[in-house]
């Protein structure tokens, strides 16, 4: 007998339908929950029961713990799994889960508490003797906070929500100068993905790598790891490739490591899955970071190198039930690695690429796994995270498994939006990462960019024949031109021609819009346009205000991420037409900036 009914999932995309797959292999029931700009996706379809939460922002669906609940109710759910994101490391949700008589696929609320708020957590590794990131263990409650700690441990710092993961709510102050807008960053993103605007401060460590270890925990006092993931390549402080083993961690430090996750765990009364993240610094030295009480992004690789399905394990933790493997019994076998698919465009420094999905083909093969929500017609929001799908592949070690990477991201089709498929074939056949090496000036270098443009342009059937780029959006930006594919045989070999349209595909909105600008600026090099679609946060500039090349003019969000729009030459502010809370489009003016005060170029 299945040991529920029902499940509901409390998530959206890839891991929702990577929930509902497991949850079918043991014949139980599921529940999806969308909200509106959701209801024809991919993880909808993929329920069995599907329940409307409310409109696209995430706190009016999403982050909605009441609705959820209510829901779960009303579709006879037994149980609620959090997936990652969103409500899932969030205490409260999980006691109300259980108030209504729910089952909690997670660790126990207190477990959540203890290890969800950083601060917290830190304050208890350092008491249990575990090595911790120096730095402080008390809120920030100001910039003045900032800078004391700062004055202790040096710069640069990381600023960091509490309740923060997945590196939303951390930001890097490199000077005293950056503390107040790093500081005003961390605490708003703080606010908005977890509720909580509280934040603390660390040291940020150079170049460290950073290495994690998956625990698994029982309601029997079982506690277990499975080994460590190496998360090291990130940008934004967001992973973009994980593998596992590490490259750097041999048997004694596993073993070591191991045991500090395991201790972690047993200290606040863990259950369920959850994974212990730290930093491996040049010199050897291993730092607590944090605990994620939940199941995270990257567990896939684990469950390639150990056999173990790890939402299985939740399902049947939260039944009561016993772990089905014990420590003696975990065995690493081969290498996997995991690419992170978003929708980004790594020639404008990663920006949010939201569109719709004109053509879609996942690779196959034996070792070759992909994780998505999405498919062809479907839109990528910019209402949530850029990810559209995580390609893992397992071999017999880490060179075979490069290389099989690579195979796989060549077949992988997604036309649309950019995408890192490009960027992701570029790092890989680099020599730094052919060595095992953390990476850390090619991945956001404007080389590595230049190549993964290469990459993009060179990927084998890439496009379907006689495709042509629609634009990404719809609603007045501007798009780039358009491109067709055209088999041509010659002398009995067949050929792929690309044929790229010279002239810009316009919308008549768009047109009237690069009309104002261009009455507005005079010289299209002047003028400070938003290079995304999105919400304006924060205006730092003023009417007639003298600014230096870097200098930040306004803050715009978009898919979840802030991003500083700076003022790519001296000038003064002229034409400021944007301010906070408004949406602007891609290729919108914000401002032009004049040679001198007052004055029009």
């Amino acid at each position: 007998m299945p040991p529920f009914s029902k499940i509901l999932v409390a998530n959206r995309g890839e891991i929702a339908v990577r929930v509902f797959r497991t949850l079918r292999e043991l014949g139980i029931g599921t529940v999806a929950v969308y909200s509106e700009p959701d209801r024809g996706s991919l993880h909808v379809a993929t329920a069995d029961d599907a329940y409307l939460l409310g409109p696209g922002p995430a706190t009016e669906s999403y982050l909605r713990g009441d609705r959820i609940v209510d829901v779960a109710l009303r579709a006879g759910a037994e149980a609620v799994h959090p997936g990652y994101g969103f409500l899932a490391e969030n205490a409260d949700f999980a006691r109300a889960v259980e108030d209504a008589g729910l089952v909690w696929i997670g660790p126990p609320p207190d477990a959540i508490e203890a290890m969800g708020s950083k601060i917290a957590a830190r304050a208890r590794m350092l008491a249990a003797g575990v090595p911790i990131v120096p730095g402080g263990t008390d809120p920030a409650g100001s910039v003045e906070d900032v800078l004391r700690v700062a004055e202790e441990i040096g710069f640069p710092v990381a600023i960091k929500a509490s309740s923060g993961g997945g590196g939303k709510g951390l930001k890097i102050a490199e000077s005293p100068d950056d503390v107040e807008r790093a500081f005003d960053s961390a605490r708003r993103e703080g606010a908005a993905y977890f509720a909580d605007s509280t934040v603390y401060v660390e040291r940020y460590l150079d170049d460290p790598r950073h290495v994690e270890v998956q625990i698994l925990a029982d309601a029997h006092g079982n506690v277990i790891h499975l080994g460590e993931r190496d998360c090291t390549i990130q940008r934004r402080h967001q992973k973009l490739v994980e593998e596992t083993p590490s490259p750097a961690v041999g048997e004694a430090l596993r073993e070591r490591i191991g045991r500090i996750a395991v201790d972690a765990g047993r200290a606040v009364g863990y259950r369920s899955a959850g994974t212990v993240e730290g930093l491996l610094a040049s010199d050897g030295s291993y730092y607590f970071l944090e605990m994620n009480t939940r199941l995270q992004v990257e567990h896939t690789i684990t469950e390639a190198v150990t056999g173990l399905d790890l939402v299985r394990e939740q399902v049947l933790i939260a039944a009561g039930e016993r772990l089905s493997v014990a420590q003696g019994e975990v065995t690493l076998r081969g290498h996997a690695i995991e690419c992170r698919i978003n929708a980004e465009d790594v020639a404008r420094g990663f920006l949010p690429a939201p569109g719709r999905i004109t053509s879609y083909r996942e690779p196959s093969g034996i070792g070759v796994r992909v994780d998505s929500g999405f498919t062809s017609g479907d839109v990528i929001s910019d209402h949530y995270d850029p990810l559209i799908a995580k390609l893992i592949v397992h071999d017999v070690d880490r060179e075979r498994a490069r290389r099989r990477m690579l195979r796989a991201l060549g077949e992988l089709v997604i036309a649309g939006p950019a995408t890192l498929i490009g960027f992701h074939r570029a790092l890989l056949s680099s020599p730094c990462f052919v060595n095992g090496e953390t990476c850390r000036d090619l991945v956001e270098s404007e080389e590595l960019a230049e190549r993964a443009r290469e990459a993009t342009e060179q990927q084998p059937n890439a496009l379907p024949h006689k495709r042509t780029r629609l634009p990404a959006e719809a609603d007045g930006g501007i798009p780039t031109g358009r491109e067709r594919v055209l088999s041509v045989e010659l002398d009995g070999r067949l050929h792929q021609v690309r044929l790229r349209d010279p002239e810009p595909l316009w919308t008549e909105s768009a047109r009237r819009h690069a009309e104002r600008s261009k009455h507005r600026t005079g010289a299209a090099t002047d003028a400070v346009v938003s290079p995304m679609q999105g919400t304006v946060l924060q205006v730092d500039v003023a009417e007639g205000d003298e600014v230096e090349v870097g200098s930040v003019i306004c803050v715009v969000e978009a898919m979840k991420m802030e991003n500083p729009i700076a003022a790519h030459r001296a000038g003064f502010v002229s034409g400021l037409s944007v301010s906070a809370g408004e949406q602007v489009a891609s290729g919108q003016l914000i401002c032009v900036l004049a040679p001198q005060p007052g004055s029009l170029p």
